[in-house]
């Protein structure tokens, strides 16, 4: 019974840790504020639940960003803006998804969509003021 207490302590944290933070985590991230809370846990759990989690639809990757896979806890559709530079990865909740690019889409390719991801790259403000 205690390792399943701990199993599913270590999972909720996990979760938790990403779906509070609008930061884009990366696993290692993850790893160094959930090991505030639970010391005992290990990067390989880290990514083992964060694999579980993409596969459930829990959370979503947004793919490599600087070499780094990186999750949104956000699996609502929205628009991201990444800076090709920082790596900061920043959500534009102002810009919505259209509706008839979905259409378009399952008009095209003949299925259905389940989910949209858009992201644009780019300088961020910052990075652009420093160049």
């Amino acid at each position: 019974m205690e390792r399943t207490s701990k199993h599913f302590r270590k999972r909720d944290a996990i979760l938790h840790c990403v779906r509070s933070t609008t930061t884009h985590p990366s696993a290692e991230w993850v790893f160094e504020n959930v090991r505030n809370d639970v010391p005992d846990i290990s990067l390989a759990t880290v990514y083992r639940n964060l694999s579980l989690f993409k596969d459930q639809g829990l959370i979503v990757s947004l793919g490599t960003v600087k070499g780094v896979e990186r999750f949104d806890g956000n699996t609502e559709p929205h628009v991201h803006f990444i800076c090709t530079e920082c790596g900061a990865i920043l959500d534009l909740p102002e810009i919505s998804v259209p509706e008839e690019l979905n259409t378009a889409v399952s008009r095209s390719s003949g299925g259905r969509v389940d989910s949209c991801q858009l992201s644009f790259t780019g300088l961020c403000g910052e990075c652009r003021k420093l160049n």
